[in-house]
């Protein structure tokens, strides 16, 4: 079966290689990432027009909480293959306590009863850090899910936190790795409903479209519009994945890495380059739109 899933991602890559590219986003694209103090990249996919436009779309960068979209992955195989229940009631221990950060997991009390649903929710709604380690570990850790994502064609996309082997990626990486064309085609996959299987990807995408940090590339988009994202940041590096259902549809992923500027602030520069790319692709595929983000948030 896995050879079988490696195969049609290899057909499905060897299209994609074919897609035609479209040169006026693409310089938009590069134009716009001019002069930003760091290194970044972008990878666009027209999912009309089957079109890609793509800026250092194949170098890898750290995932930061991009990560968890593996995790998630990792997650649902073992409630496709009965080892978990999405509703299963799990008791919180000290054990499982991640304090660093303000973690809503790390404020429950030793014993606390907490369904698998709200681990997920916080995992990929709020980003806990707590409840995503629990569920890394709860999948088969690091190593199972790197199998999944091998099985998929994905060649740079790893998880590398606590697992055996990686201790290397870990120390240049952090948490995970990938490339913008991976963790948009990761994204593409659960859209057109290849992540194991249709009821699968269905649930994985309707979660991640109930996103709490939405003050970025959401911020750009109509509030009316389906979107289902994850970010991601740590001190040098911002990133974000998201897919767009508008009358055009679209996926885009941006990573960033060693940038200079490393504040928490809504102006900072990774953050602001971000909201720029996100609404010049929605006027890009949306260019009658009248739609105007409000001034907080630009």
């Amino acid at each position: 079966m896995k050879k079988l899933i490696a195969l049609i991602f290899l057909v499905s890559t060897l299209s994609s290689n074919a897609q035609k590219t479209d040169r006026h986003l693409q310089n938009e694209i590069s134009n716009l990432l001019q002069g930003f103090h760091g290194d970044v990249g972008v990878y666009v996919y027209d999912m009309q027009k089957n079109k890609i436009a793509a800026v250092n779309a194949d170098t890898i960068f750290p995932t930061a909480s991009m990560v968890k979209v593996p995790i998630f992955i990792g997650f649902m195989h073992k409630i496709h293959n009965g080892e978990l229940s999405y509703h299963q009631e799990m008791t919180f221990t000290d054990s499982v306590r991640y304090s660093e950060g303000e973690e809503i997991l790390a404020s429950f009390k030793d014993s606390s009863k907490i369904p698998l649903n709200v681990l997920v929710m916080l995992m990929m709604s709020m980003s806990d850090n707590g409840a995503s380690l629990w569920l890394q570990g709860l999948s088969g850790g690091g190593a199972q899910i790197n199998k999944y994502l091998d099985s998929l064609g994905m060649k740079d996309t790893r998880v590398n936190s606590r697992t055996p082997g990686r201790k290397g990626n870990w120390d240049q990486y952090g948490w995970g790795q990938t490339t913008p064309r991976e963790m948009a085609t990761l994204l593409k996959m659960i859209v057109e409903n290849k992540i194991i299987d249709k009821q699968i990807s269905d649930r994985m995408l309707r979660m991640m479209s109930r996103q709490f940090w939405d003050e970025d590339a959401i911020s750009q988009i109509p509030p009316n519009i389906f979107v289902a994202d994850k970010s991601g940041a740590v001190d040098q590096t911002r990133d974000e994945v998201l897919y767009v259902n508008g009358a055009h549809p679209y996926i885009f992923c941006i990573c960033t890495k060693n940038n200079k500027d490393t504040t928490w602030e809504h102006n900072n520069e990774a953050w602001v380059l971000t909201r720029k790319l996100s609404a010049l692709l929605w006027k890009h595929f949306n260019p009658k739109s009248k739609w105007e983000p409000s001034e907080f948030l630009k």
